[in-house]
């Protein structure tokens, strides 16, 4: 109830059912989530998450070895477009690694969910096709072993917890 209250005025998609993807599924989000658009997932193609308010920012990562301009919706605005509620966000890639996201990050930092790098789009070989990513450069407090290790690249599915 608490992420509804503070993402409750973000974006008016939580109003609003989702459409059925029309191409690949590339996002599952499941768990305590009150919109659904396939039994009790809510799923996502690209042109789907490309349709949220899009971010961009420029960082350093440690995995790069220059700044890198990543850019797609903030994490907040999917949460709220799919009215997540619980504390925590359990994220799956591609390879089945997993990492825990407490939602407050999303509330906190400007997370987003990258789907371009650089202005492209990302293949899987390039940590694609999406990748979680703080704002390293904004904040000293996000250059932090903890923040590195929730970006997760490949990501394939969010259960809200």
């Amino acid at each position: 109830m608490a992420l509804l209250g503070a993402l409750g005025a973000s974006t008016a998609t939580a109003q609003t059912p989702l459409p059925v993807p029309k191409g690949p599924v590339v996002l599952t989000v499941t768990g305590q989530i009150d919109v659904r658009n396939r039994g009790a997932q809510a799923v996502f193609d690209l042109p789907m998450l490309e349709g949220l308010p899009q971010h961009r920012f420029t960082t350093e990562t440690p995995w790069d070895d220059r700044p890198v301009t990543f850019s797609g919706p903030r994490l907040r605005d999917l949460l709220a477009a799919v009215r997540a509620q619980g504390r925590q966000l359990r994220a799956t890639a591609l390879n089945d690694y997993r990492v825990v996201i407490p939602i407050e990050d999303a509330q906190r930092f400007d997370v987003i969910i990258a789907t371009r790098k650089n202005g492209a789009p990302m293949s899987v070989r390039d940590k694609g096709p999406l990748f979680i990513v703080y704002p390293f450069d904004s904040d000293p407090a996000l250059k932090d072993k903890r923040y590195y290790e929730r970006s997760i690249w490949q990501l394939k599915s969010i259960d809200v917890e």
